[in-house]
């Protein structure tokens, strides 16, 4: 099995917040996180990408500046001529490292080394290879992957030049579509949305019909309602092969949450310590893992010995 040191990741902010909050959202990322890649740029909506633009540069070179590895995320889904101008610009540049979230970043990418997302569908072993093949060092495996399905393919690309990332925390992404689900909830259409969805820093909830939460949505993005928290797991992860773990960010305190993290992984605290101190900055809704076990993602188990 692979022994590399374990890091920290922050991925990109999913939601539509205000530039000045996210620009300050990752100048404190700089300053206090102890998370080593910070993934930058809007992975949902092309819309939105111009409204952090005149942000990027700062923020890169505040990370880049703290020691953080910065790289840019492409659009998960690509639809229109705007979506595909976008990725390709993304995909020019040579000063940073590009994650694909969409099988359209890789026509520009291949023969580059490159990280894929967790929006790419990648399941096995074989997968792996022929990225890696193409460039690919580091993959973001999918949110629904059980711990026997990791641990296989772990197993299966150890001899690879990839490192296996797999998300640890933060609200799931589920689906993505081509209507905006924000803004046909406010009576609008996608193209006169007028940014509504700045309105949900972590999502609009979803219930059922008889009112108990379900899902989230962003844009044309469904979340889960829930928030993933792995942090029983990460030892497990870890001596799987897995050497990051990724946080997705939310309106709660991501810096405590990454310090949490790092502390388990540098075998400073218990993981029930742990767990207490991220009950003390849970969001609003409830915590699950259920995807891990084979079950319901909505779903939350008791590890075996906790």
């Amino acid at each position: 099995m692979r022994e590399q040191a374990a890091e920290i990741t922050l991925g990109p902010v999913l939601f539509n917040w205000q530039p000045e909050r996210w620009r300050d959202f990752y100048f404190r990322i700089a300053d206090e996180a102890p998370v080593a890649t910070v993934y930058l740029g809007e992975t949902v909506c092309s819309k939105r990408a111009p409204l952090f633009e005149p942000h990027y540069e700062a923020v890169a070179e505040r990370l880049s500046a703290a020691g953080k590895t910065v790289v840019f995320s492409t659009l998960s889904e690509v639809v229109l001529k705007l979506d595909r101008k976008l990725v390709q610009n993304i995909c020019a540049s040579k000063e940073f490292l590009v994650e694909a979230n969409d099988g359209s970043a890789l026509i520009h990418l291949r023969g580059r080394a490159h990280h894929i997302g967790p929006f790419m569908n990648v399941y096995n072993e074989r997968t792996v290879s022929f990225l890696a093949e193409r460039g690919a060092r580091n993959v973001c495996l999918p949110a629904e992957m059980p711990a026997p399905a990791i641990r296989a393919l772990c197993e299966g690309t150890r001899d690879l030049d990839v490192t296996i990332e797999v998300q640890v925390f933060g609200r799931l992404p589920l689906a993505l579509s081509a209507r905006c689900y924000h803004a046909r909830v406010h009576g609008r259409t996608k193209d006169s949305c007028r940014f509504v969805c700045e309105n949900d820093p972590d999502g609009l909830e979803l219930k059922t019909l008889d009112g108990r939460p379900f899902l989230a949505v962003n844009g044309i993005q469904t979340l889960s309602h829930d928030y993933l928290n792995l942090i029983s797991e990460v030892p497990d992860l870890h001596a799987m092969g897995v050497s990051r773990f990724r946080l997705s960010p939310h309106s709660c305190d991501i810096v405590e949450v990454a310090s949490v993290f790092r502390s388990v992984l540098d075998r400073q605290i218990a993981v029930q310590e742990a767990a207490a101190r991220l009950d003390a900055v849970k969001p609003t809704a409830p915590f699950s893992n259920g995807f891990y076990y084979g079950k319901p993602g909505y779903s939350w188990n008791s590890p075996a010995g906790h």
